[in-house]
């Protein structure tokens, strides 16, 4: 062997010192890099960097400068290590796995065992004394090599081994076996593809690299970036490791370990231990693994030097953390550390714990907690009583192991394609597997819920239920389940494709048929905290968009400061608008504004009455709404009443809706502060000739004046318009609709725009980002509120709420928000994780 030292940014060795860079190295290698930096048993390698993938997707291959310096890291690790790659007398096997900057658990490619040609597998059978273990390493690397680098679809069966080295003992000739175990693999892959595994290692591990870089690009892989919102640029690493072998006798194992539950938040390790198994067992769910707690009895410093490493490694990065190891004849090594998927429920308890515990600061906190989870908090659950009884009525199928919690009911569906197209039917749908694996992504995407007859809470089901948020029960083993019959038998049951089964994630409960669904329970006090430390960091108010007296009731728990309500949604919840709809469209203005006083003073009386905030925002009837023209019936109407179509079309409509308001407020006793505001104002004169309407009415002092700009027109007229008017809200969604040219509605949907995302004939999204000329028009605002403090001057938001969209509008100087109900939440902790 010769020494070769490498310098350059396409690889990187773990030992080389220097800073290092997530999206260079991936996450995994990042990880790994960092891991040795600190001294920890990692088994040693490199890192093929995402300039690589890059380079490789861009043109289709790899060069040959590439595949010279992959090599000559090769020699690098072979010094290191003192094992020859591809010989013996001690050879070097590898593992080469994926690596993106984002995790992506289970979505690319990964090849174990790699380096094995005859004479390495001889030599491997001579330096471990055991050439059963030998042929076990053959099999599992033909398998994974043939699949995953060649796209094999059949690959042999585990049961192939047991009667191809029947006999065999450890210290059988290993030559005759291998000479076995690989002809049998390899005709069987010839009469599938008419190819083989190469049998030089050095063929091998480059075939392994361009796999790897494949996968970036596999429909799985862009399939998951979709729903995660990952970028799909970023590109993979790819890291070249030495194997240990897990498998290698009883004092060996692979485990997954987590620094805190995962399902629950609970302190203490938390994960599982298989031993003689290498990862991909216990990460497949194919064996039911023991809980990580049985090394304290079986290897017990094993335990404690993996107990006292995963605390240092959770105190170091501040956060919960996701760590595979492995056990080789009683030493621990470490093969990754990211941060961990973990539930929402978990995520609450890990964020208030790590905090108390002086582990993380509040912005720390508070970052390790996401806004998807702050809505997955707020879904309903089973009714209490109702579940008591099913158990009661030994409804109670089967139990597992309740990896991510949530209740769900729905119908049984066992095959991926069938549940995602069930769901599209309009079905809750219950995806039940035996186990899962990526190629069931989509139908796990679909599905409310996932259950399966195999695995722990580190298998692909678990992890995958974990990321998408999606009620989980795995490893039920209790559970028969037949994909190709479509049938789950259970106790003597036999249920079938279309049955109703209920599961809870948290306690692993499959029950037979429906349980009634009922709000969520009270309460976290732990949630409450962290959102009300968000709150005091961000210094923002969050208005409420509430429509009826229970949401206006709710609003004020979640933490709203105020409330704003559209005339035409109370009176479309409450019955009342189709009336005056019909009566505008058939009659005279005349005869719909009595009606519509009475119900606008009726329904904001119940409204005001329920209001425990101090300031409500009551918007005036749109009648040019784009997204509620049907409910409107536009078209019709404005033949009738042209006048509707302007904002100020009408003066008597606009009275009749400032007379309700007074009269509803004539009967609220405390200081509520309410403004009325119109939508589509673009000139200062409208805004005065709002505030003269008012003051001719009697009784409607008490009524504000304020207006929703959704033009830029009315972006240009803000200085007069402020002058007029107590209160301003910008419609973003709508402006940015009316500068794209596209209707607002489509903005609350996700076709057409995602198709024009993914053949990029848009560059911004305009649901979640703020486009260039409508941030021009957005910090002319901003000018104004840096000017005149005192000025309300707020954001009004439609839809999920992101930290991005947020952050960036609180960037320019924004602290008044109005969101709708169920994000006020989120909307709180995304103003709380802004940088500072």
């Amino acid at each position: 062997m010769s020494s070769v030292t490498v310098t350059t940014e396409m690889t990187r060795a773990f030992s080389e010192p220097g800073a290092i860079d997530r999206n260079v190295l991936g996450g995994k290698g990042y990880g790994l890099v960092e891991m040795t930096q600190e001294g920890l048993n990692v088994p040693g390698g490199y890192v093929i960097s995402t300039s690589a993938c890059h380079e490789y997707l861009e043109h289709g291959s790899m060069t040959a400068e590439l595949i010279d310096e992959i090599h000559a890291r090769l020699s690098e690790l072979e010094d290191k290590t003192g094992k020859t790659f591809g010989g013996g007398p001690f050879p070097l096997l590898l593992s080469v796995r994926s690596g993106a900057p984002v995790s992506m658990p289970g979505m690319m490619d990964t090849v174990l065992n790699l380096g094995l040609g005859r004479d390495a597998a001889i030599a491997l059978a001579d330096v471990t004394g055991d050439t059963r273990f030998m042929a076990d390493v053959l099999f599992r690397f033909h398998g994974m090599y043939a699949e995953t680098v060649l796209g094999a679809l059949e690959t042999p069966d585990r049961v192939d081994l047991n009667s191809l080295i029947d006999g065999v003992t450890a210290t059988s000739q290993p030559g005759p076996v291998y000479d076995t175990v690989w002809q049998h693999c390899q005709a069987l892959l010839r009469d599938e593809l008419d190819e083989e595994v190469p049998d030089d290692p050095r063929a091998q591990l480059i075939g392994a690299v361009e796999a790897v870089f494949r996968s970036w690009n596999t429909r799985r892989a862009v399939k998951y970036r979709e729903v995660h919102k990952i970028p799909n640029d970023l590109g993979t690493a790819v890291v070249v490791q030495s194997m240990v072998f897990g498998n290698l006798d009883q004092d060996s194992g692979s485990g997954v370990v987590f620094t805190r539950n995962p399902v629950t938040g609970e302190p203490g390790l938390f994960g599982e231990f298989l031993s003689a198994s290498q990862g991909e067992d216990v990460v497949a769910g194919i064996r039911t693994p023991d809980p990580v707690t049985a090394l304290r009895d079986r290897l017990p410093h094993v335990y404690t030097e993996l107990e006292n490493t995963c605390a240092e490694l959770e105190r170091r990065r501040g956060d919960v953390l996701d760590i595979e190891f492995t056990v080789e004849r009683g030493i621990l090594y470490m093969l990754q550390v990211r941060s961990a998927k973990r539930t929402a429920q978990a995520a609450i308890r890990i964020a208030a714990d790590l905090l108390a515990e002086q582990v993380v600061t509040t912005a720390g906190a508070l970052s390790t907690v996401s806004l998807e989870q702050i809505r997955q908090v707020q879904r309903p659950g089973f009714d209490p009583d109702a579940h008591a009884r099913a158990r009661d009525d030994g409804r109670v199928l089967a139990t597992g192991v309740g990896a991510a919690p949530g209740h769900v009911v729905g119908a049984l569906y066992f095959d991926s394609d069938a549940a995602q197209q069930a769901v599209k039917e309009g079905v809750t749908v219950i995806l039940a597997r035996p186990v899962t694996s990526p190629t069931d992504l989509h139908g796990m995407i679909a599905a409310d819920g996932i259950l399966t007859a195999t695995g722990g809470s580190t298998s692909h089901a678990a992890v995958v239920a974990r990321a998408l948020g999606t009620t989980c029960v795995v490893g039920c083993g209790a559970l028969d389940i037949d994909p190709a019959a479509g049938t789950m038998h259970v106790g003597g049951q036999t249920l079938v494709t279309g049955d109703v089964v209920s599961l809870d994630g948290t306690t692993g409960e499959v029950i037979l048929g429906e349980i009634e669904l009922s709000e969520p329970a009270a309460e976290d006090d732990r949630l409450t905290a962290l959102l009300e430390l968000a709150r005091e960091r961000s210094g923002a108010q969050i208005f409420a968009r509430s429509t009826t007296p229970d949401q206006a009731r709710q609003a004020h728990g979640r933490g709203a400061t105020g409330l704003v309500a559209g005339i035409d949604d109370v009176l479309a919840t409450t019955g009342h608008l189709d009336g005056i709809i019909t009566t505008l469209r058939e009659g005279e203005i005349s005869d719909a504004s009595a009606a519509l006083e009475r119900a606008v003073a009726t329904e904001f009386g119940r409204l005001f009455a329920e209001a425990t905030v101090t300031e409500f925002g009551v918007r005036a009837i749109d009648f040019h709404a784009d997204e509620s023209s049907e409910l409107l019936r536009t078209a019709e109407l404005f033949i009738a009443h042209p006048e509707l179509a302007l904002p100020l079309g009408s003066e008597e409509i606009l009275a009749a809706q400032l007379r309700g308001i007074a009269a509803a407020l004539q009967e609220v006793t405390t200081d509520l502060t309410v403004h009325f505001t119109v939508r589509k104002i673009a000139d200062s004169r409208e805004i005065a000739a709002l505030v003269k309407l008012r003051d001719t009415l009697p009784g409607s002092a008490r009524v504000e004046i304020g207006a929703y700009l959704t033009s830029p027109r009315g972006i240009a007229s803000i200085d007069g318009i402020t002058t007029h008017s107590d209160v301003v809200w910008i419609e973003l969604r709508v402006l940015q609709a009316a500068v794209a040219g596209i209707s607002a509605r489509h903005l609350l949907t996700s076709e057409p725009l995602d198709s024009y995302l993914r053949r990029g004939l848009i560059t911004v999204d305009p649901r979640v980002e703020i486009d260039d000329q409508v941030g021009g028009l957005v910090d002319s605002v901003a000018d104004v509120v840096a000017r005149e403090p005192g000025r309300r001057i707020g954001i009004r938001l439609t839809g999920p709420v992101s930290v991005e969209l947020l952050s960036s509008l609180q960037q320019r100087g924004f602290a008044r928000f109005a969101v709708d109900g169920d994000e006020v939440r989120p909307s709180i902790l995304a103003l709380g994780q802004r940088e500072r």
